[in-house]
């Protein structure tokens, strides 16, 4: 299992063990990692899943679809490295993600 790493916005982090096939909301969810609320339960509805991706992750990760983009329009303070965590499936390829969570979730 992967593990993926959470840092809050106030600078703790959380190295959890992911299984392959999850995204890395659910990971969070089944965790209880805070700072990710998921309230559409990682149907893409809503942008309560924004994490900001580190940088030397982002291109490794599967391209945005549109649908994304137009949500991470909504959510809190969006920049060139937000991604909706539901978005983004977990697999071997991620060993050693590290994500930021917002200040707050939208």
């Amino acid at each position: 299992m992967p593990k993926i790493t959470y840092i809050t916005h106030a600078g703790k982090n959380h190295t959890i063990d992911v299984s392959n096939g999850l995204t890395v909301m659910e990971g969070a969810i089944q965790n209880d990692i805070p700072g990710i609320d998921a309230d559409c339960g990682g149907s893409m509805a809503c942008a309560t899943c924004h994490v900001y991706v580190k940088e030397e992750w982002f291109d490794k990760l599967k391209k945005k679809e549109d649908g994304e983009e137009d949500m991470l329009d909504m959510a809190y303070k969006p920049n060139k490295f937000s991604r909706l965590s539901c978005q983004i499936i977990v697999s071997d390829e991620l060993e050693g993600l590290i994500v930021n969570l917002p200040e707050k979730q939208t």
